[in-house]
């Protein structure tokens, strides 16, 4: 059938396989350009959350870039009836061939992140084709979580204490409006914490380390945002902010919890980008749209595969991985520059819908989103009938 993009809310809710397939070649392509240098080579890499945005980056970096035989999880649906397969499907599925083609070791388990039944999957898998992982990469994103007893968390995106109103861009009219983000209550923000906080990620390490099938002086990474004052209050001192903050804690505790199995748990605080979990946001839409005209006016623009790149090659594969004070990597180093802020906020302080060509990269913003999907490359014939 011939597959179009149908865009309702956020989200696209089609995806087309050539052009899922086109999104991971060049991403591909891109890794295998750059030289690397480092001693720190990891060899078997489990990467939670790797068939979209940051996770699928870091597979394409930790396999083409390093040669490492990688295990990805990931909770995808497959096509049925007309309805295509998830983005994440067809990208999972293009990984497998080009890693196979490239003769990498690359397997993958679809289900439940969340869940004893993957991790145990996952585990055996290890233990029977990889003996153990040296790297762990958390990069789940996920709306809510189902616990061991049955009960379900749903995370929210809201503020924390009381409403915000700010400006935001509405996508579908090209629109600047006003949005208020309501206030979360305890119990949500305790739920969001409970979804995208870092008790998973905890527990992935600790059934992974009692399994023996994760290596000694092995590396853990998660991901993180901070972002400018302008979009605190709905992001790190929103209910997001709050799971984050947890992770951050999480990678100290599994420090200390496994010091003498010398783990280094590390957060990486990458770059504001288009995402399927950042498009969802109130107001960081805008945000984006004028961060991405600064950052590419100014030579310093990275979709996720040149921030994963640069993470794997330039810090992760470092004897010693340079880090704030806080302990986190910053892969935001370009994004939080000064001038980089400066002519943002200014530009946010400008902007209207009168002269938002002037101030903000729509087009650039939207075709990244599109890219998600797989469409808008000028490569894929969209016209022809595809197997979906």
């Amino acid at each position: 059938m011939v597959v179009e993009p149908k865009v309702k809310g956020f989200i696209c809710i089609t995806a087309h396989p050539e052009g899922c397939r086109e999104h991971v070649r060049r991403q591909i392509e891109y890794v295998k350009s750059k030289k690397r240098e480092g001693k720190r080579m990891p060899k078997n890499v489990l990467v939670i959350g790797a068939s979209t945005g940051y996770g699928l980056a870091s597979r394409i970096s930790a396999s083409f870039g390093f040669g490492a035989a990688t295990l990805g999880i990931s909770f995808e649906k497959e096509a049925s009836g007309k309805r295509t397969a998830t983005p994440g499907y067809y990208n999972t599925k293009a990984f497998e061939q080009y890693a196979k083609e490239a003769g990498l070791y690359a397997a993958s388990i679809n289900g439940d992140a969340f869940s004893d039944e993957i991790k145990t999957a996952a585990i055996e898998k290890i233990r029977s084709e990889l003996g153990q992982v040296d790297m762990v990469v958390y990069s789940l994103a996920a709306p809510r979580r189902t616990d061991r007893d049955g009960t379900v968390y749903n995370s929210v995106i809201k503020t924390l204490g009381s409403d915000y109103t700010n400006k935001t861009l509405d996508l579908q009219k090209n629109e600047i409006v006003q949005v208020t983000v309501p206030a979360a209550t305890g119990q949500e923000e305790l739920a969001t914490v409970k979804v995208m906080g870092g008790e998973d990620w905890a527990e992935w390490i600790r059934q992974l380390a009692a399994a023996g099938v994760l290596a000694d002086h092995a590396i853990t990474v998660a991901y993180s945002y901070i972002g400018p004052e302008i979009t605190h209050p709905i992001y790190f001192n929103g209910t997001i902010g709050a799971a984050k903050k947890d992770v951050e804690n999480t990678a100290k505790q599994l420090c200390d919890e496994f010091a003498s199995r010398d783990l280094k748990a590390f957060v990486s605080v990458n770059k504001g980008l288009v995402t399927q979990a950042s498009s969802a946001i109130p107001i960081v839409p805008l945000y984006m749209c004028l961060l991405y005209k600064t950052m590419k006016e100014k030579g310093l623009h990275e979709g996720c595969i040149e921030q994963m790149e640069r993470l794997f090659s330039e810090r992760l594969a470092l004897d010693k991985v340079p880090v704030d004070e806080e302990g986190r990597i910053r892969m935001d180093d370009y994004e939080m520059r000064p001038d980089v802020q400066e002519a943002v906020k200014a530009a946010w302080d400008a902007v209207t819908t009168e002269n938002l060509a002037q101030y903000a990269d729509v087009d650039g913003y939207f075709e990244d989103f599109y890219h998600m999907f797989g469409f808008h490359y000028e490569n894929v014939d969209y016209s022809q009938d595809v197997e979906i």
